[in-house]
């Protein structure tokens, strides 16, 4: 049961040193002693590392320090921030407004009660013991309101989402009952998700009676992996407020002012899952910056079935959060009053010092990790006492003299009411609405008018594009190699030199934002580029000032930005999928190291790239760039795992591209761009072939009239037999062919590998009957490659013809870590496809 000390008047003393001196043991150690587990079997208190002193100032500290809230911040070496929360704490508590906060509590834990009574059996993960998140939220929203925010974008796992969803964000209980009614199951056959992963979007009134949009953003089981995502989606809406302010420093302080981000977790998940870790980090850089989040555990001190001492090294689960200057507040959950005090000094915090908050609620969990699991089984004597722990509300309500029965009568015949709503229904109610942005846009199929998108730009739009991109300003101390890069690209525009990939990708940027198209850039390195390849952001080799020569392109352009990421891939990714979310007029891009790379962020692309839009119907159109080739560099270098990408690929939800040539990239990025069909691209780039002549493209390449997705072979007449291939194979085996003279074999390169160019590379196969053989030609081990996807559908188009295939032995690893067995494997590769 939680206890609020009674405030006292200050102690009147004659030496404030000696007070400062006592309170500063209090301010560094209370949280060890505060009383936080409302069913007291945690978290019990401890000494200080300091002993504790004795007296008045001691009492007085005590009473602040040492009640139902627990604060850590004497971590923090900002003195400002420090002297701030000192003075929010050391003082009496404001009057709270106690019949609003019974009401939200009332409203929590019926909306629990009517769903365990229908809907015995059903899981939901309630959130029964912790319903005070409803009043927190309340407050939190109606504080952040009146500071200017009008946007709040929430993440949270499944425990207590339905909850939030009907009480916070303001969907109807009929709305949410239909879904435990499951109405209509064919509309969902092979798609959808269950009901605690869903997103919903609603309106919060506040006090003063301002409206505030809220997004409670979409996601799976993998409980932490929507939180670089909800930042991903509030950058991008506070960058959209400082667009319609014509700022150029955005997010500006009016972009963070507006919008607000809310992570809500378990405190298994806070302390056991790295991409939390790595968010914290995140939304602390330059580019990923969203004015702080409040970070809420909603703590069971209990993680499925594991007890606090199987989930936390330490003694609290946010102790993760003190690697950063960030206010720390646990707050006994049954101490409303406390928790809604705590909710005002976080969103003040926050605004004010543009901050990371983390409130750790602590409370307790009433049944087991779903309803349909026994808890009784491993914590027997948690449950004992859980059994006849009666609800918050009326713990609440005892304490503040309210006879709550009237509006628990009320509250229960609205939502059986909503019950039986849920009940007669016939379609499930859509839980959110998109953005007016998004109308503009489409997923499903591929449309005629999206094919017919010209990407092709004439010669003399690309040679000042080109020149645009190597400017810079006078008395810019620039470095001799870049000089002498950037007079290459300069012969790129006269027609005089091949362009190279990384000319090609930036001058498409360049037609972009020239045309009022943002294009956002980040990973590791992405400024420079890993190979060396791009250089979008000089440095004045002096001063060390940068300078991007993308945002000069005109007065009117769109904005351009490239980031190098900190050193995760999950948490970047789940960024910038959730930016791309929020600005779909935009490219955005994320690039790997090495496409291998990627696999740190198997979660992300799993569950959201590929699978968004079949299960929950949102569409995104990020770019992920993933270099990937066999140049005899080891396991870990070499493939971007092209199959992993194929096995997620089903009902076009994502596109599979290999540009086998620098123009084929320029119009692969701007069709992108261009078009309205908005899905994930994957794009396997080179590596060695970056500059290679083989894969550079002349000026005229870049006037075509668009992205080739099969490019047939011209070349030959009549040849026995046609290899089909992607990426640097594909030139391999061209330089063989002109090596060996041999004009019986053709080389048709599949540029898109998914969805599958059905037309296009029956047309390359059509133009050579002669030929009595195909063959699958790919530098992947057998187990591995697009092989398992393109042989299928060669065979079928092949006709009476004999399909084939040639790759290395299927193989536990990608590649082999010795340069002259790679050697050795690529020769007798090529030496099988030309039939040796």
């Amino acid at each position: 049961m939680a206890t609020t000390p009674q405030q006292e008047t200050p102690v009147a003393i004659a030496n404030p040193d000696q007070r400062e001196a006592v309170f500063d043991i209090f301010r560094r150690w209370g949280y060890l002693q505060a009383t936080l587990d409302p069913l007291g079997q945690y978290l019990p208190p401890e000494p200080f590392p300091t002993p504790a002193p004795e007296g008045d100032l001691a009492a007085e500290a005590r009473s602040f320090y040492c009640g139902s809230i627990g604060a850590e911040f004497m971590h923090i070496a900002d003195n400002t921030q420090r002297q701030w929360l000192q003075d929010q704490m050391e003082q009496a508590p404001p009057a709270s407004g106690q019949a609003h906060i019974l009401s939200d509590l009332i409203r929590a834990d019926i909306f629990e009660q009517t769903i365990q009574s229908r809907y015995l059996g059903t899981k939901r993960f309630s959130l029964e013991g912790l319903t005070v998140l409803i009043p927190f939220l309340d407050q939190v929203l109606a504080s952040s309101s009146a500071l200017g925010v009008n946007t709040a974008v929430l993440a949270m796992s499944h425990r207590g989402r339905l909850n939030v969803m009907a009480n916070t964000i303001g969907r109807s209980p009929a709305d949410i009952f239909a879904r435990f009614e499951d109405v209509n199951p064919r509309s969902v056959l092979g798609g959808g998700d269950v009901k605690y992963h869903m997103g919903a979007t609603g309106e919060y009134r506040a006090p003063d009676g301002s409206a505030m949009s809220l997004h409670l953003v979409s996601n799976p089981s993998h409980l932490e992996a929507v939180d670089p995502v909800a930042m991903g989606r509030s950058r991008a809406k506070q960058v959209r407020i400082c667009e319609q302010l014509r700022n150029p420093n955005c997010p500006d302080q009016a972009g963070r002012d507006q919008v607000l981000p809310i992570c809500m977790h378990g405190d298994a998940a806070f302390a056991g899952q790295g991409i939390l870790a790595e968010c914290l980090v995140l939304g602390a850089l330059r580019g990923f910056d969203v004015g702080g989040t409040i970070q809420v555990i909603v703590n069971n001190l209990l993680g499925f079935t594991a007890a606090p001492e199987e989930s936390n090294a330490s003694r609290f689960s946010s102790d993760i959060a003190k690697r950063q200057p960030i206010p720390i507040f646990h707050v006994n959950a049954e101490d409303p009053d406390a928790v809604v005090r705590v909710a005002t000094i976080a969103a003040e915090y926050r605004h004010r010092f543009h901050s990371d908050v983390v409130v750790d609620l602590v409370g307790y969990r009433r049944h087991g990790h779903s309803e349909v699991d026994d808890p009784t089984v491993t914590q027997p004597r948690r449950y004992a006492a859980i059994k006849d722990h009666p609800p918050l509300y009326k713990i609440y309500a005892e304490r503040i003299g309210i006879d709550p029965a009237p509006e628990v009568h009320q509250v229960q015949e609205q939502l059986l009411e909503g019950q039986r709503l849920a009940s007669r229904a016939r379609t499930k109610a859509k839980l959110a609405t998109l953005p007016d942005y998004w109308s503009h846009y489409h997923g499903g199929p591929l449309l005629p008018e999206d094919e017919a998108v010209i990407t092709g730009l004439p010669a003399d739009r690309i040679a000042e594009l080109v020149r645009l991109t190597t400017a810079v300003p006078p008395g810019f101390h620039i470095h001799p190699k870049v000089r002498k890069l950037f007079e290459q690209r300069l012969e790129m525009a006269a027609g005089t030199r091949p362009f190279d990939y990384g000319m090609a990708e930036l001058t498409a940027f360049a037609s972009l934002v020239a045309a009022g198209t943002p294009v956002r850039l980040t990973g590791q390195d992405s400024q420079r580029g890993t190979f060396n390849q791009r250089h979008s952001i000089v440095i004045d080799t002096e001063t060390e000032a940068r300078y991007v020569p993308l945002a000069h392109v005109s007065d009117a352009q769109g904005r351009f930005e490239v980031y190098n990421s900190m050193l995760s891939e999950a948490a970047v990714l789940g960024f910038e999928y959730g930016y791309s979310r929020d600005y779909p007029e935009a490219l955005i891009l994320w690039e790997a190291q090495f496409g291998d790379f990627a696999n740190g962020a198997q979660i992300i692309i799993d569950q959201f790239v590929a699978a968004g839009e079949a299960k929950w119907g949102l569409l995104s159109g990020l770019v992920m760039l993933l270099p990937h080739g066999y140049e005899g560099q080891g396991p870990e270098h070499s493939s971007a795992r092209i199959e992993r990408y194929l096995h997620l690929a089903a009902g076009d939800n994502i596109q599979i591209c290999q540009p086998s040539t620098a123009a084929q990239y320029f119009h692969l990025l701007r069709r992108q761009a261009m078009r309205a069909w908005r899905k994930p691209l994957i794009v396997f780039t080179p590596k060695s072939m970056l500059r290679h002549p083989d894969a550079s493209s002349q000026l005229a390449g870049f006037a075509a009239p668009r992205f080739l997705n099969v490019i047939p072979d011209n070349s030959v007449k009549a040849p026995r037999r046609l290899l089909v291939c992607t990426g640097k194979i594909g030139h391999n085996l061209r330089v063989e062919r002109e090596k060996r003279k041999d004009a019986t074999v053709g080389i048709i390169f599949l540029e898109q590998i998914y969805p599958w160019p059905e037309a296009e590379m029956q047309a390359a196969l059509d133009q050579h009957p002669q030929a009595s053989e195909v063959v699958w030609v790919q530098e992947e081990p057998a187990n591995m490659g697009a092989l398992f996807h393109v042989l299928p559908h060669l065979r079928r188009m092949a006709g009476d013809r004999a399909v084939l295939s040639v790759k290395r032995s299927a193989s536990a690893s990608p590649a082999t870590g010795s340069a002259k067995a790679h050697e050795m494997e690529e020769k007798t590769l090529i030496d099988l496809a030309f039939g040796a």
